[in-house]
């Protein structure tokens, strides 16, 4: 074997061997991100949806800003919560497949962007659901390969463009009981995640 066959051996499978490390990563932090949506929701279904009173997004309200941080992980009932939870999954665990430490960066800034948009545009109206993380790792998923220009990322993008396009009826302000605006806030949000933090190149 070449010098250069046994280099790009070796460069494909530190590759795959770190591909596979993410998805290992991303498995379980998705899986255990859904568990305790799953054990918040009987809480919840146990004192009568109080959850959801104390800790959603109360739009207008000083004190419905905590619900920026807890709303993602409240629903209104077990098939709200099972309508969100494969998407999530799947959709999360693209966004973490490059590591936690942009994955929670993300996440964070979807919670934010998403949370502080749905506050200023629903007034008098309690918000709560993940769907609008969701919505954010889909346009992170979608933004982080034109940013970082990773053949692999922009596949994966054009890949969860074409299975979930669907998903963008949900932002017409059209449907009752569903939050349009956690749902374009949160898409926002993703996008801006992929923006903030995409690879930085070197200046040559």
């Amino acid at each position: 074997m070449s010098d250069y066959s046994r280099s790009a051996y070796e460069s494909a499978k530190r590759g795959a061997g770190t591909l596979l490390a993410g998805a290992l990563s991303a498995t379980f932090v998705m899986v255990v991100m859904l568990a305790v949506m799953w054990a918040v929701e009987v809480v919840d279904y146990t004192t009568n949806g109080s959850l959801d009173r104390e800790f959603g997004i109360i739009g207008w309200d000083p004190s419905g800003l905590v619900g920026i941080f807890f709303a993602p992980f409240l629903h209104v009932g077990f098939g709200h919560l099972m309508a969100n939870s494969l998407p999530l999954l799947i959709l999360g665990f693209l966004a973490a497949l490059r590591g936690l430490g942009r994955f929670f960066a993300a996440s964070l800034l979807i919670i934010v962007i998403g949370g502080v948009g749905t506050w200023f545009t629903s007034p008098d109206t309690i918000t709560v659901g993940a769907s609008g993380l969701v919505f954010g790792y889909f346009g992170y998923v979608l933004a982080r390969g034109i940013f970082d220009r990773r053949v692999f990322d922009i596949v994966i993008g054009i890949g969860v463009g074409i299975a979930y396009y669907s998903i963008l009826w949900g932002l017409l302000p059209n449907q009752q009981g569903i939050s349009w605006q956690g749902h374009l806030f949160g898409l926002v949000g993703g996008v801006v995640a992929a923006w903030l933090l995409r690879r930085k190149r070197e200046v040559v």
